[in-house]
């Protein structure tokens, strides 16, 4: 255990002097609005393995730099949520990341697969799950912990050569970079898509404009808050509540607890909060309001687009060894028909009319132009 800054800045030089490093963490993520980070695993092979006490070394600047050198590939599973956490724990955004979770489904391996049924594919290792559970923040760390959070990096290097050693081809291992590329952006991973995120509470597709304008506001005033307290989002106001509050248009503190469900104690300590962002709401111009959610419907002939579509993906990626995935949702493919049927529909968001995306689709767009 690495718990001291000097013996940091001794692994950070020793892990420089490598071509890779496979990273993970541990976390506690239940009480705060930010994750509490617990541990830190590092890994330059099967068995030079260590851990990172972030609780005893106060300053982690020093794992920042290694980080940060373009030089060393730094090698994670399903990345997004560690390099966030890394990032605020060292104000350094990583460079050079490989994700093996997003290699696997470039690999002909499914793109959602777990660390530990990708180990067992590859390498017919079977990892222990027994500490899922555990509290990280506490000290000593049992002999069982030790193991199973080394275990999440000892393997990574090894994964990372079989996955590349499965990909067809240069373009396809140009089509994994250009998706890895993206990692290098903390715009990427940190409060990715949050602006969009009131949407997806559930009710909010029954909101009309100008209270779903009001479920905006309200969730940004939420976020806000709870990075201020520390606190989770749902321990500030359930989203049930927001929903509440804004299908009613409540617009004083008062009604907030008997109209909404409210608890006393909030409405007590948000309630004038709360009531000014109604009132505000309800003065501005229509033409400030969101448009409302609507679930996208095809006509008959966009349907069969769809499954033109589709099959295309599908024989596409089962050819190259791509997961279908990795190319579109449900949704983004609608969308993508809907744009293709309209050309007034706005298209500059659709990851599927640019990069390697757009090269796979290449057959569709020639034959929708």
């Amino acid at each position: 255990m690495i718990q001291t800054t000097s013996e940091l800045i001794a692994f950070v030089e020793r892990a420089r002097e490598t071509d890779a490093v496979a990273i993970d963490t541990e976390f506690v993520w239940e009480r705060t609005y930010f994750p509490q980070l617990g541990l830190i695993q590092v890994a330059l092979s099967d068995e030079d393995c260590e851990l990172i006490d972030p609780i005893a070394i106060e300053d982690l600047s020093p794992l920042g730099e290694l980080l940060s050198d373009r030089n060393v590939v730094k090698i994670l599973h399903d990345a997004p949520q560690d390099l966030a956490i890394l990032y605020q724990a060292t104000g350094t955004a990583a460079q050079n990341v490989f994700d093996t979770r997003l290699a696997a489904g470039f690999a002909d391996l499914p793109s959602t697969l777990s660390l530990c049924n990708l180990i067992k594919e590859l390498l017919d290792i079977n990892l222990s799950k027994t500490e899922t559970r555990t509290n990280w923040l506490q000290r000593p760390l049992k002999e069982q912990q030790v193991e199973y959070a080394l275990d999440d990096v000892r393997y990574l290097r090894a994964v990372r050569v079989i996955l590349m050693s499965r990909i067809i081809g240069p373009k396809i291992k140009s089509w994994l970079q250009e998706e890895l590329n993206l990692l290098n952006n903390p715009k990427n991973y940190i409060e990715n898509g949050q602006s969009q995120r009131y949407r997806k509470i559930r009710g909010a597709g029954s909101l009309n404009r100008q209270s779903l304008s009001m479920l905006q506001m309200l969730s940004a005033w939420r976020e806000e808050t709870a990075k201020e307290l520390n606190r989770p989002r749902g321990h500030i106001v359930k989203d049930n509540v927001l929903v509440a509050i804004s299908k009613k248009k409540i617009m004083t503190p008062e009604e907030l607890h008997e109209k909404s469900g409210l608890s006393i104690k909030a409405s007590k300590k948000y309630g004038e909060a709360i009531c000014q962002i109604i009132n505000e709401v309800r003065g501005a111009d229509e033409s400030s309001y969101p448009d409302a959610c609507r679930t996208t419907r095809l006509t008959t002939k966009e349907r069969e687009t769809l499954d033109t579509l589709s099959n295309l993906i599908q024989l596409k990626c089962k050819v190259l060894g791509i997961d279908p995935a990795l190319v579109g949702n449900g949704s983004e493919l609608k969308e993508l028909v809907k744009v293709f049927g309209n050309r007034k529909r706005q298209i500059k968001q659709l990851r599927q009319t640019e990069g390697w995306r757009k090269k796979l689709l290449d057959d569709f767009f020639r034959q929708h132009r």
